[in-house]
């Protein structure tokens, strides 16, 4: 029984891990809710997100607890930038593009975009938005359209909206056909998980 389970979480690890999208990441800029960086957190893992980006300047990175972002945060890695300069410069030498979100007269509908390329979100700050400092550094800003009375949805939530968006544009494109992994980082990556 001890073998079958065993030979069992192999198999979900293996097809998890053949599933996740290496050129697809979100960058959370000084989101302080907890509850939001763990909902972000999971919506990543759902929708084969490998990496998250942390840009955290002003804002403390906030206590998540256990049981609600440990299993997420255990399969989805995490890299901390200390200022805008070294952000960028990792989303360049993957050659991402950068999109922000944001409300101005220069953002995009997200449909707009072409998700299937390797692209970084920046998801803002709960109360401001995503800073200006990192706004005037990308390729692009992005909006949720909506049709309702409130014209802003939670920061969790709209991570969950773009990723859902940006999955079927690569499901369509069959991105989730094949590992973006190379067989030398598939094979690193399931050893590290089976570890865990």
């Amino acid at each position: 029984m001890v073998r079958e389970r065993t030979t069992q979480r192999l198999e979900k690890l293996e097809r998890v891990l053949s599933l996740r999208q290496k050129d697809l990441t979100l960058v959370l800029a000084n989101i302080h809710d907890p509850h939001n960086v763990s909902a972000i957190y999971r919506s990543c893992d759902a929708f084969g997100v490998p990496k998250v980006h942390l840009y955290y300047t002003d804002t403390a990175f906030p206590t998540l607890g256990a049981s609600s972002s440990a299993s997420a945060r255990k399969w989805v890695d995490t890299v901390r930038h200390k200022d805008k300069e070294s952000l960028m410069a990792a989303m360049r030498a993957e050659g991402m593009q950068v999109l922000a979100t944001s409300c101005t007269p220069k953002a995009k509908p997200l449909q707009e975009y072409d998700l299937v390329r390797p692209t970084a979100i920046i998801m803002g700050n709960e109360h401001r938005g995503v800073d200006t400092e990192l706004v005037d550094a990308v390729d692009g800003e992005v909006y949720i359209p909506m049709y309702g009375m409130i014209q802003s949805f939670n920061v969790s939530v709209a991570a969950a909206v773009i990723l859902s968006e940006a999955s079927r544009q690569r499901r369509l494109a069959g991105k989730y056909d094949a590992p973006t992994y190379s067989e030398e980082e598939y094979a690193s990556i399931l050893a590290r998980w089976a570890e865990k």
